[in-house]
């Protein structure tokens, strides 16, 4: 099997119950995924090996495995450990979100979340519990999305940029601004603060414009301190990826953050998107907070 990443794309989808798997299923379907939800850890490599004698009718597959399975989870992490000594090649993604998001989400949804057995078990610590199950999951994941800020229609575009291509091809790296206010994303390998420059925000004629108007890039870059905080990111970024690339990471997320996320890190998110473009590398940006009021 060792030509198997040649043949198929094998993935595997996991994470916090309420996190956004059914909607990740939906937008993995949609570029052209064959998914089957809520299978018992046990079955995987048989359905891989299964699926891998299609021959070719299976391209692309995607199994969601969860907490739902009860005790079968518990074999979760021994089955990926099997699937890797099978020479199976697939990758991990994993969807997580913030408890207090995930305790709205269950309030407003009136769903039961699948660790509560008992009228003494609340979804709060229903979370908590679940989160202890899926740490070594979250480890070991190849891909993490962070959906606690993510609306249906970005999280949709996140899996279009990470799984459209071969999922056996070299690392992606995300480019994506966020605003402090809202919460750093938990998924970010790197984290860089540009509030220590100018704010477009208290200019009249730019504060409800984005980083993707020219006029508010324009700003942003005018101040000699921007222009050296820039060259100097893209320089560190450089040394840092081949390094990333030779302990085989998959993803890659460079956030850049500033007050709302909408003028500074947008701005130097499309600078470095832009930088990466022309290297070749395999990019994608994504302005997490840019729509927020």
């Amino acid at each position: 099997m060792d030509d198997w990443g040649n043949r198929m794309d094998f993935l595997i989808v996991t994470g916090l119950s309420g996190a956004g798997k059914s909607r990740a299923v939906d937008a993995l379907e949609d570029i052209g995924f064959f998914c089957i939800d809520n299978m018992p850890p046990k079955l995987i490599s048989r359905f891989a090996e299964i699926a891998l004698q299609s021959e070719g009718k299976l391209s692309k597959v995607a199994v969601v495995t969860d907490v739902r399975g009860g005790e079968m989870f518990n074999d979760f992490i021994a089955e990926l450990d099997l699937i890797k000594s099978l020479n199976i090649n697939f990758k991990l993604l994993f969807l997580d979100c913030n408890s207090q998001v995930l305790m709205r989400r269950y309030k407003e949804t009136r769903r039961k979340h699948p660790l509560i057995d008992n009228a003494d078990v609340s979804v709060e610590k229903a979370i908590i519990t679940e989160r202890e199950l899926l740490m070594q999951a979250r480890e070991r994941a190849d891909y993490i999305i962070d959906t606690t800020n993510l609306s249906a229609m970005q999280l949709k575009e996140r899996i279009g940029n990470i799984f459209l291509d071969n999922i056996s091809n070299s690392m992606l790296i995300n480019c994506m601004s966020f605003g402090f206010k809202y919460g750093a994303p938990s998924e970010a390998d790197l984290v860089f603060d540009v509030r220590c420059l100018p704010n477009p925000f208290y200019i009249d004629d730019l504060k409800y414009k984005t980083g993707l108007d020219a006029e508010v890039n324009e700003y942003v870059m005018a101040w000699p301190q921007a222009v050296e905080l820039l060259d100097k990111l893209k320089d560190l970024i450089d040394f840092l990826i081949p390094l990333y690339l030779s302990e085989g990471k998959s993803q890659l997320t460079i956030s850049i953050g500033c007050t709302g996320g909408k003028h500074r890190s947008v701005t130097f998110a499309e600078k470095l998107y832009a930088h990466l473009s022309e290297q070749g590398k395999k990019v994608a940006v994504n302005h997490r907070d840019i729509l927020k009021l």
